[in-house]
């Protein structure tokens, strides 16, 4: 029998493995021809290039067309990846494909970036060379690299289900976020593309956390923060389901971020009065330390790219960074001067936030990277409100500011270069962030209790009632005041 026969035209089918490009059972020896038209020759190699249903590919229901992809009682499952990753981290990642009465199996995925082009590399452990290789393919004109099933890969893992381990080596840099597409089939290995269902699913992995991503799925959400009674008000964007959660006085500072590394913002303030920090992470609990001063400006960040968000602070009066980083331990560095306004990022996309000021006085920023060295760069006014972010989805912090007094934003893209747009009035206060899941920052406001956004996804214009005049829009935390 074939797995994934494109439309089999030879002489006699004889169906073997089904994940888009005819593959041939490694015991049925004896021969193999199809007398259907097909528009790809069957082989026992593997699948056909671009079947995984990933933006701009098909996917196998065009020639194993009995039943619509995800229709049967089975699945396609991606499991093994990261909320986060690091550069260069080589990953485990395993496809399952499962159904209880189908007899043989077969898988294709791939990795892309947002623009389509193939990130990272897979390579195959060595005691399942023989389940499993890595072939080439192109979509509409970009190359795509694709691990799938061989022959010698179709046989079940047990009862029901077939799964394959394969490691999936990240870029040396951020990219920003990276999406996994597959397709598998479910066999019956009745010597025809008949009656074989087709399942595929995604998943994806970021170089790091939404703001406000308090539950985890990559976007992040409406939610505000109100001195008044302390408390935290959010709407799940999962299912826009209303949460809220006290945590906090009304002088504190929100300083939102992922301290134990799981992927979910959790919440945090830092009491000026005290210098203290505390946290309700949301995997790891309660935890409190001191460090700062009265007198200093919050600057949490992942300084040592462990994926968790370091304790860290400006101090003015003097122009230094204090950084307690979780991994590295605790670090300090003069950079900047009174009246500047801190804007860390992760600007030479390496994993670890960056230490960087803005200068409202002649519109420069100065850089300080951690793999890249020291950089400045002229951009904005004295008015302007320094917006810094991942404007382009390419893994680096962004160069932008806002100026209230027009409403403009301007972005210089690390990728994308120089942009603008209108959006905004004098008395809103500036609230960017990912809340489509695209791995790019949206441009938002927050404005009297509501919030406008451009989606970076397909250019949509959204708007929510959801907080109060004197709220603090949580994604406005790492913008500095």
């Amino acid at each position: 029998m074939t797995l994934f026969s494109p439309c089999p035209a030879r002489k006699i089918i004889i169906k073997l493995s089904i994940i888009c490009a005819a593959v041939v059972f490694a015991f049925a020896a004896f021969a193999l021809f199809s007398a259907r038209p097909k528009t790809v020759s069957a082989s026992s190699s593997g699948p056909t290039p671009a079947h995984t249903n990933a933006p701009r590919e098909s996917n196998c229901t065009t020639c194993h067309a009995d039943f619509s992809l995800n229709s049967g009682t089975g699945s396609t499952t991606i499991s093994g990846l990261p909320a986060n990753y690091l550069p260069g981290q080589v990953i485990p990642v395993t496809v399952t494909v499962s159904q209880a009465d189908a007899v043989i199996y077969g898988f294709q995925l791939t990795a892309i970036n947002g623009d389509g082009a193939q990130i990272g590399t897979f390579t195959i452990p060595q005691a399942s060379a023989s389940q499993m290789q890595i072939v080439a393919g192109s979509v509409d004109g970009i190359q795509r690299r694709y691990i799938e099933h061989t022959s010698n890969g179709t046989t079940p893992t047990q009862f029901g289900s077939k799964s394959w381990t394969f490691n999936w080596t990240a870029p040396a840099q951020r990219v920003g976020k990276i999406r996994f597409y597959t397709a598998g089939n479910a066999a019956n290995s009745d010597r025809s593309p008949a009656g074989d269902y087709i399942y595929a699913s995604s998943g994806a992995t970021l170089s790091g956390s939404a703001i406000a991503n308090f539950d985890g799925d990559d976007k992040s959400e409406v939610a505000v923060f109100r001195p008044s009674n302390g408390t935290w008000y959010r709407l799940n964007s999962t299912n826009n389901a209303f949460n809220s959660f006290q945590w906090g006085a009304s002088t504190d500072k929100v300083t939102p971020g992922d301290y134990d590394g799981d992927g979910k913002t959790d919440f945090a303030v830092w009491r000026p009065s005290n210098g203290t920090w505390y946290l309700q992470r949301s995997s790891a609990g309660f935890a409190s330390a001191q460090f700062g001063q009265n007198g200093d400006i919050p600057v949490a960040g992942d300084y040592d790219g462990d994926l968790k968000t370091d304790f860290a602070v400006f101090r003015p009066s003097n122009g230094t960074w204090y950084m307690q980083r979780s991994t590295a331990g605790f670090a300090f560095q003069q950079f900047g001067q009174n009246g500047d306004k801190p804007v860390q990022g992760d600007y030479d996309a390496d994993g670890k936030t960056d230490i960087a000021v803005y200068r409202p006085n002649g519109g420069m920023w100065y850089l300080l990277r951690s793999a890249s060295g020291f950089s400045s760069v002229q951009f904005g006014e004295s008015t302007d409100k320094p917006v810094q972010s991942d404007y382009d989805g390419d893994g680096k912090t962004d160069v932008a500011v806002w100026r209230p007094s027009t409403g403009n934003w301007f972005v210089s893209g690390s990728t994308r270069g120089f942009s603008f747009v209108q959006f905004g009035a004098p008395t809103d206060r500036p609230a960017p962030a990912d809340f489509d899941g695209d791995g790019k920052t949206d441009i938002a406001v927050f404005r009297s209790g509501t919030w406008y956004a451009l989606r970076s996804a397909d250019n949509s214009f959204f708007s929510t009632a959801f907080g109060e005049s004197t709220d603090v829009p949580i994604a406005s935390a790492y913008i500095a005041e």
